[in-house]
């Protein structure tokens, strides 16, 4: 598999229903450096399994909608806005946030990140400024 189609797959791969998506998809010695709206952080390995073990308690189901994706050799880059649905409101989904991921790969696992997110914005959504653009 291509590290395109690797990263694809992992954005469109259904985390919450589907919890080995961390071993399947993350290198061991991964870290993601992460610029979200509440500040800065790097996660190793442990802690984006933690991060995705607490959405499997808050979300019924997540999705992703994949804007744009890049490949320079072992490094894809990704534009791309996450949908979920609450335990607590399964009925509507709501967009969650906006992201910008770089990913390289390693052995076929995502490897080093850097992400930029921030809390969804509709009226982006609304004017289209999230259609595909193949390249």
């Amino acid at each position: 598999m291509s590290p395109k189609e690797l990263v694809k797959q992992f954005y469109e791969y259904d985390l919450v229903k589907n919890k080995i998506s961390v071993e399947q998809y993350f290198h061991r010695d991964c870290q993601l450096h992460w610029n979200s709206s509440t500040g800065f952080q790097i996660l190793n390995y442990d802690a984006i399994l933690t991060f995705f073990n607490n959405i499997n308690k808050n979300y019924y189901n997540l999705r992703t909608e994949i804007s744009h994706l890049l490949q320079d050799g072992d490094f894809i880059t990704s534009r791309h806005t996450v949908f979920g649905r609450t335990i607590e409101n399964q009925d509507e989904e709501i967009s969650l946030a906006h992201y910008i991921s770089i990913w390289q790969i390693k052995d076929e696992k995502l490897y080093r990140g850097h992400q930029i997110s921030q809390l969804a914005d509709d009226a982006a959504i609304i004017a289209n400024s999230f259609s595909e653009i193949k390249v």
